[in-house]
C-alpha cells in the first residue's frame, strides 16, 4: 500500500503532530508499505540542511516565522501541478492521509479530489481554540479562514466557526481520526464526522516502541535529589507557561523545576523567573534547558518525579502526560478533558487559576517528598506503543479501502 500523508509544517520542524507523522512512517514502512509525506520545504539558516529523504516531497513554501522553523506553501493550480509531477515516478497512490488543518489540508483534499482517492483526515487541532489564543481579532481569522478554504477546497458549506471549518474537511473524507476520546466526542457532537458514517475514529498518537524500551530499562527513575519538576511544550500563550510560572511564585514549591522547548514567550518567562527569585539553588529553582531532542526529553521526562501540564481546552490529545504515563512518571494535569483518559497516576488542578494550580503544585511536591506520588497505570504503556497505533490505522485504511 502507498500512503500519502500531507502536513501543514515540514515532519523535521517542532511539533507534536510532526513527531507523530514521522513514527506512522516508520511504522508504516516496517510493516512493508510505501509512505510518501507532502510538506512545505524547510528554510532552515545555512549550515542546517537537512539530509536529503526520498520519502520526503518538500513543496516550494515561504518562511511564516521569524526563526524560519514554519513554512507556506500556497494551495493553487501552480502547487498542484509541482505535487503531480513529484508523486508521478512513485508507486501508484492507494490513501490519502491528511493530518493538517491549513493549506496542507487544503493541498491534500485538493490532491484526492483530482485523482479520486479515498482521504482519511486526521484532527490534531482545535483550530477555534488555538486562533483564540494566538490571534489578536480571531472571529475575523476565522472568518478569513474559512473563506479561503471554501475557494481552495470548492465547498458551499456555511459557517465561520472552528466547527463549520472542520465540518467542511470532515464531509470529503472517508475516514476521520482524532488522537482522544473527548475531542472525537466533540467532533461528532460538532457534526465534524464523514458525510457517509457520523463516527469518529479514536486512535492515539502513540510513542516508538524502541525508544521506550531503551528509555525505561537505560534511564534511571528519578533523581534520588528533592522532588523535579518537568514543564514541557511550544512556549506560547495557548500552553499557558506563564500562569505555571506565576503559580510557582505564588506556591514557592521546595523543588526543582525544568522548562523544556521553546517559543515567543521564552524571553518573558526568563525575565519572570528572575525577577521573583525562582532561579536561587534553595526553594523553588526554575532552569531553561531549551530545546531538546526528542529521545533526550524522554529521559528528562522519565527522570522527574512529575510532569506538568498546564493549557485547557487546546490539546486534541495532551501528548507529554501520555508519554510521561508511559515511562511511570505521574503528571500534575490541568485539562478536565485529559485527565479521565490518562486514568492512574495524576494529580487534577481544581480550576483555572493562578491559585489551584500553585496549590496542587504544593500538595504534589509533598507527596513525592513523602514517597506517596500516585502510580500511572501500566495499561497505558501498552496501548501507547506506536506499533499498536498503526495496527488500528491500518485497519481504517482497510476499511475505506
Amino acid at each position: 500500500m502507498h500512503v500519502v500523508m500531507f502536513g501543514d509544517q515540514h515532519v523535521e520542524s517542532l511539533g507534536g503532530a510532526q513527531v507523530s507523522m514521522r513514527l506512522q512512517r516508520e511504522f508504516l514502512e516496517r510493516a512493508g508499505h510505501v509512505v510518501t509525506i507532502v510538506a512545505p520545504a524547510m528554510h532552515r539558516a545555512r549550515g542546517t540542511a537537512l539530509t536529503p529523504d526520498p520519502a520526503y516531497v518538500d513543496v516550494p513554501s515561504m518562511p511564516i516565522t521569524f526563526d524560519r522553523e514554519y513554512s507556506l506553501s500556497w494551495p493553487a493550480g501552480r502547487t498542484d501541478r509541482w505535487i503531480d509531477d513529484a508523486l508521478a515516478g512513485r508507486p501508484g497512490v492507494d490513501v490519502v492521509h491528511v493530518q493538517s488543518d491549513f493549506w496542507g489540508a487544503f493541498l491534500g483534499h485538493r490532491f484526492a479530489a483530482r485523482h479520486d482517492l479515498p482521504i482519511v483526515h486526521t484532527m490534531h487541532n482545535r483550530v477555534d481554540v488555538g486562533i483564540a489564543a494566538t490571534a489578536p481579532a480571531p472571529r475575523t481569522v476565522l472568518r478569513a479562514l474559512s473563506a479561503w478554504q471554501r475557494r481552495a477546497i470548492g465547498s458551499d458549506t456555511r459557517g465561520s466557526d472552528g466547527w463549520a471549518y472542520l465540518r467542511r474537511f470532515a464531509e470529503r473524507s472517508s475516514a476521520v481520526t482524532a488522537p482522544s476520546s473527548h475531542f472525537a466526542r466533540r467532533l461528532e457532537e460538532n457534526a465534524v464526522v464523514p458525510a457517509h458514517d457520523g463516527t469518529v475514529d479514536v486512535i492515539w498518537n502513540g510513542i516508538h516502541d524502541d525508544l521506550l524500551d531503551e528509555v525505561r530499562t537505560r534511564t534511571p527513575a528519578g533523581s534520588g535529589r528533592r522532588p523535579r519538576l518537568v514543564w514541557l511544550g511550544r512556549m506560547s500563550p495557548e500552553k499557558r507557561l506563564m500562569p505555571f510560572l506565576e503559580a510557582l511564585a505564588f506556591a514557592r514549591p521546595d523543588a526543582d523545576v525544568e522548562i523544556i522547548g521553546g517559543g515567543s514567550q521564552l524571553r518573558a518567562a526568563q525575565r519572570f523567573v528572575t525577577a521573583h527569585g525562582l532561579d536561587a539553588p534553595t526553594g523553588t529553582s526554575v532552569g531553561f534547558a531549551g530545546r531538546l531532542p526528542y529521545a533526550e526529553t524522554l529521559r528528562r521526562i522519565h527522570r522527574a518525579d512529575a510532569v506538568v501540564q498546564t493549557s485547557i481546552g487546546f490539546e486534541t490529545q495532551g501528548m507529554t502526560v501520555f508519554e510521561a504515563a508511559s515511562l511511570g512518571t505521574p503528571a500534575v494535569v490541568s485539562d478536565p478533558d485529559i485527565a479521565p483518559e490518562l486514568g492512574a497516576g495524576r494529580w487534577d488542578v481544581a480550576d483555572a487559576s493562578v491559585e489551584a494550580l500553585g496549590e496542587t503544585l504544593r500538595v504534589a511536591v509533598s507527596d513525592i517528598s513523602a514517597a506517596s506520588a500516585p502510580v500511572p497505570d501500566e495499561g497505558v504503556a501498552a496501548a501507547f506503543r506506536q506499533s499498536s497505533r498503526t495496527s488500528a490505522m491500518l485497519e481504517v485504511y482497510a476499511r475505506i479501502l
